[in-house]
């Protein structure tokens, strides 16, 4: 079973900058799609940031557009997401996802989409 580990979570003023990991542990089947997530207290998880492992076409959400760069070390097995310009609202816990199966571009996004999860690195930006 794949476990996903994520780190780099902390706390950080607002414009500030912080860069997550995610690194995956275990048998590793062939990943075909890794994401982004963030869940805020009282809101729904939404999807941050997507990657296809082999062609590394990337997708965001157009709240973190410009600011946040998601990026993966195959080698490593490892994801990334760079976050920069960080805002208030940027605040969450924010998770890695991934799955071996094939899903199209408009499902990159979609909780429903991904069947491995971590376990969350908390993100506090302070106004």
């Amino acid at each position: 079973q794949v476990q996903l580990v994520e780190s780099g979570g902390g706390s950080v003023q607002a414009g500030g900058s912080l860069r997550l990991s995610c690194a995956a542990f275990g048998y590793n089947p062939i990943i075909y799609l890794m994401a982004w997530f963030r869940q805020a207290p009282g809101k729904e998880r939404e999807g941050v940031a997507s990657i296809y492992t082999g062609g590394g076409s990337t997708y965001y959400a157009d709240s973190v557009k410009g600011r946040f760069t998601i990026s993966r070390d195959n080698a490593k097995n490892t994801l990334y997401l760079q976050m920069n310009s960080l805002k208030h609202e940027d605040t969450a816990m924010y998770y890695c996802a991934a799955t071996p199966r094939f899903q199209p571009s408009s499902a990159s996004l979609r909780t429903a989409t991904f069947n491995l999860w971590g376990q969350g690195t908390q993100v506090t930006v302070s106004s």
